[in-house]
């Protein structure tokens, strides 16, 4: 469905910015405002939070089941946990990418999960 399409694109979006917005020069590697607000120490954490709690509001919103809303609060929870670890966590951040990890579990259970036609039949939107 086109709703859906465009509702997964705009929260790739979300988390590229969250997640994967520059690369870091010499290195190469891939950060977001989530690794440069966990820099900051008691809010970054929490406001980074924000984003991430907003991408599984709208998994619940397009009908996921509990138990892939659960598995992203996982991937949300071990970011937050170990992201409030000085510097481990921030490094820690550079990797994990929860979001980018919850909008991928999105589109995989949708690829799986086709949107009923109108007659009851399965699509492959």
């Amino acid at each position: 469905m086109p709703d859906r399409q465009a509702r997964l694109d705009h929260l790739d979006r979300v988390a590229r910015t969250m997640d994967r917005a520059a690369r870091l020069p010499i290195v190469g590697v891939q950060v977001g405002w989530d690794s440069i607000l966990g820099l900051i120490p008691g809010i970054g954490d929490a406001v980074a939070l924000g984003p991430a709690g907003y991408i599984v509001l709208q998994a619940h919103r397009m009908g996921t089941p509990g138990v892939l809303k659960a598995r992203m609060m996982g991937n949300i929870g071990i970011d937050a946990l170990i992201g409030s670890i000085p510097l481990v966590g921030d490094l820690f951040d550079i990797g994990w990418k929860a979001n980018t990890r919850n909008v991928a579990l999105l589109r995989r259970y949708f690829e799986r999960h086709p949107e009923p036609a109108p007659d009851g039949r399965a699509t492959s939107s």
